[in-house]
């Protein structure tokens, strides 16, 4: 009955939805379109004070809106920082503090609410950090069409892989904007390029050549430039409302962070802002007062005459777009992601010219002496410390009592295409986030050096720059011996190397140091079993399958030993598994049904393979195998039928 259920799964077919288009609007709204641009420094833009640089759109919107001086986000991760503006909610309070962590559907989107009155709506993503796909579900909630990139890439470059130039998105908005021009818009565009790596594209590589960054700003400009000409030309730029702001920023080397996620200090969440009101209303105006981008949500709602949803975290703006005086924000600050690192998560609270922050080594700034941050005078009895303390403490209990979500089950490429990006997968962490009480986990402060030094490891992987990585990384072991970050990502480079057993070396040390950690244990056990040790292998891989039963790559593994250690009958219980969890998985089929070829289970072979293997398939293996179990069955025609299609197929793969 087993077998049957697996044939079942072969048999699954996914079925595709249509969108359905929004009721026309009832009322005349202006269009809103709204830019967020990737890891955007407010300090490194030219209205903001930067002569280094040439910024001519951003400058234009200054000047024809209202800019803020001190805006800030509530978290340095751009999942969190990009939810909480669609939300006006802190990360506490919506929940996605993580990669691939779903949006609860309690928490209406500015999307959700615009469609509900009458907008039409679209986004487009310039990477896949915001694919609502795999690593942002939930965020294309409310969208007509999110722009998402493919589900089968069919490029290895990074462009388009993973990130899409500035220019590609805006083009990709105005496409979408010329077919659909009837009715009030509200269109997000995220430009990506700011993020690292470094690398503009001419004439900006050439102009920024010592200055990167800038370079990919200036791009990142250049494209908004685009967006708001075509606006122009289509006669929707005096009437719309058009916001742009930075979702973080980035350390460049500030605080002895190279680039955020890690720390709170202001060079990764000041960010611009700048709102163009229609007709220009308010234009040149420039506001010095503290507020958050949890206030863009409630005020593009309030300016439209939309009831906002209760308990946001955010206020509108209104206020400071009259020039009415308006007392400053409160700024909380969030980031989890040290704890990807085995490192306390830290909270920051920027308030009446101070800002302090909880960690194990708690900090306190006086910013109008010491807007640099550099200046510690942190003392637990000093009654900012304790106002502030009781600030963050009172936010905590506001904060839902939810528990804590877990991400969503992501694919290996997934967790690949977040390694390329730069950032380490909740996996690399593994079990030492698992503890009673953060705060006892090492402070990140501490640990810096280490991170930018796996952040240049992950980075040059990613650009095949094995020695660089490998010397990147002995020397996160020269700090840190144990690192299991950096052993796991050393046993990587060997195994793409081909050295297998040096890999194994590593990656045995990496499961000691996370013994409870599935993906350490299978990593392990793959390097033993390309290593020639298979018995080793089966025992790591059957350890790796007790912590987390459901992982399709160890169950192939632990097949493929289990046959080399001619054990074919639990060698057949895996490759049904695997098959039970991918019922498309080719790999997995054909594992399956050489196994029963082996066993001398022609009969159930070929069922198998006649389900799979139809006039359609493309893989000659598949009707290799065909042949072989029809041939003993002692059915021959089919055999040579089957062995002919397999010819055909080889021939067909060829080089011309």
């Amino acid at each position: 009955m087993r077998f049957f259920f697996v044939l079942l799964c072969c048999h699954l077919a996914a079925g595709a939805s249509a969108a359905r288009e929004p009721e026309p609007d009832k009322v005349s709204r202006p269009d809103v379109f709204l830019i967020t641009i990737d890891t955007l420094r407010a300090d490194h833009i030219h209205c903001y004070g930067y002569d280094r640089i040439r910024t001519p759109a951003l400058d234009l919107l200054a000047e024809q809106g209202i800019r803020f001086d001190q805006a800030f986000t509530p978290s340095p991760i751009t999942n969190s920082s990009h939810t909480s503006i669609m939300t006006g909610l802190l990360p506490s309070s919506h929940g996605v503090s993580d990669f691939g962590v779903p949006l609860a559907t309690i928490y209406p989107t500015l999307a959700e609410l615009l469609t509900k009155g009458g907008y039409r709506t679209a986004a487009f993503i310039g990477a896949v950090i915001l694919d609502s796909k795999n690593l942002a579900p939930g965020l294309d909630r409310g969208f007509e069409f999110y722009d998402n990139f493919p589900e089968l890439p069919t490029t290895t470059s990074r462009w388009g892989r993973l990130e899409r130039r500035g220019m590609e998105v805006e083009q990709r908005a105005e496409s979408w904007l010329s077919t659909h021009p009837a009715g009030a818009h509200f269109v997000w565009v995220h430009l990506y390029d700011p993020h690292d790596p470094y690398e503009p594209p001419p004439p900006y590589s050439e102009v920024y050549k010592d200055r990167l960054y800038d370079g990919e700003i200036a791009y990142a400009d250049s494209a908004l430039g685009h967006f708001l000409t075509y606006l122009k030309k289509q006669g929707w730029y005096e009437g719309a409302m058009i916001i742009v702001v930075g979702d973080h920023g980035e350390g460049l080397g500030e605080h002895h962070e190279d680039t955020h996620g890690i720390f709170l200090y202001d060079s990764t969440t000041h960010v611009p802002l700048i709102v163009k009101l229609p007709n220009e209303r308010e234009a040149g105006r420039t506001v010095e007062g503290q507020v958050r981008t949890t206030d863009i949500m409630p005020t593009i709602l309030s300016l439209l005459g939309i009831a906002a949803p209760a308990n946001l975290d955010g206020d509108s703006l209104e206020p400071f777009l009259s020039g009415v005086e308006a007392a400053p924000r409160t700024v909380f600050g969030e980031t989890e992601y040290p704890l990807r690192f085995g490192w306390a998560p830290l909270r920051s609270i920027r308030k009446e010219g101070f800002k302090f922050i909880e960690a194990p080594k708690p900090e306190l700034y006086d910013l109008r002496a010491d807007p640099g941050e550099s200046h510690n005078h942190y003392e637990p009895w000093d009654g900012t410390v304790q106002k502030l303390r009781k600030a963050l403490a009172e936010l905590s209990v506001k904060s839902p009592a939810l528990e804590k979500t877990s991400p969503a089950a992501v694919s290996a490429s997934t967790i690949d295409e977040l390694h390329a990006l730069g950032y380490l997968d909740s996996a690399d962490a593994g079990s030492a986030t698992n503890v009673p009480e953060p705060s006892l986990l090492p402070d990140p402060k501490d640990k810096i050096e280490q991170q930018n030094l796996l952040h240049t490891a992950t980075m040059a992987s990613e650009d095949g720059e094995r020695e660089k990585a490998r010397a990147a990384l002995e020397k996160v072991l020269q700090l840190d011996e144990s690192s299991a970050l950096a052993l796991t990502q050393l046993g990587r480079i060997e195994m793409a190397s081909g050295n297998y057993a040096k890999a194994a070396g590593y990656l045995q040390r990496a499961h000691v140091a996370r013994p409870n950690d599935a993906t350490d244990a299978f990593e392990y056990g793959r390097a033993l079993e390309l290593s020639g040790d298979l018995a080793g292998a089966r025992n790591v891989l059957l350890s790796s399958l007790k912590l987390n039963p459901d992982q399709f790559e160890a169950r192939l593994a632990l097949g493929r030993v289990y046959l080399g250690l001619n054990d074919s009958n639990a060698a057949e219980d895996q490759f049904e598994a695997a098959v039970l969890l991918q019922p498309g998985n080719s790999e997995a089929q054909i594992n399956l049904a050489k196994t029963l070829i082996h066993r001398k289970k022609f009969a159930e072979a070929v069922e198998l393979l006649e389900t799979v293997a139809e006039p359609s398939s493309r893989n000659p293996e598949m009707f290799e195998l065909l042949a072989q179990a029809y041939a003993s069955l002692g059915r021959q025609q089919d055999a040579q039928r089957a062995q002919l299609r397999a010819k055909a197929l080889q021939n067909s793969r060829r080089p011309q």
